[in-house]
């Protein structure tokens, strides 16, 4: 029809812009997950450039602790979302909130150390798995 949805403010806008740009970036990250499994074969491997693997996986990590961020505050989710996703600044993102930019600049601070808190929790993790793995390997 052509129509524009009709948004109820702009933080509603720029909410959905932002949602919209991560997973447009989610489903990239995905998809090129999925063609170097296989899905792809038909396109010769020389033909098709390898973009930034690491990029993908975190982009795929940062949408996974957004998702679990989520559950536990959505709020400071909706921040990291409009921050990286949306590129608004602290300012722009105060005015699309309706919160004073000291409090959005606060509750980033703690956002990004919950986000950063969860990264070491999970690098532990994989370590201690890798070591519970490789030792299990030599005692065959």
């Amino acid at each position: 029809s052509g129509r524009h949805p009709a948004y109820e403010s702009r933080a509603h806008f720029y909410g959905i812009a932002s949602r919209l740009m991560r997973q447009v970036l989610v489903d990239t990250a995905r998809s090129r997950g999925a063609w170097k499994r296989g899905a792809g074969l038909e396109v010769p491997l020389p033909l098709v450039p390898d973009r930034a693997p690491k990029a993908d996986q975190s982009v795929l990590a940062l949408n996974d602790a957004l998702d679990r961020l989520e559950k536990i505050d959505p709020v400071k989710s909706k921040l990291i979302e409009l921050k990286y996703f949306g590129g608004l600044t602290a300012d722009e993102t105060s005015e699309a909130m309706s919160m004073p930019v000291h409090i959005v600049r606060r509750e980033l601070r703690l956002a990004h150390a919950l986000l950063r808190r969860e990264k070491t929790e999970r690098i532990k993790g994989l370590e201690r798995r890798r070591r519970l793995k490789s030792s299990r390997s030599t005692r065959q």
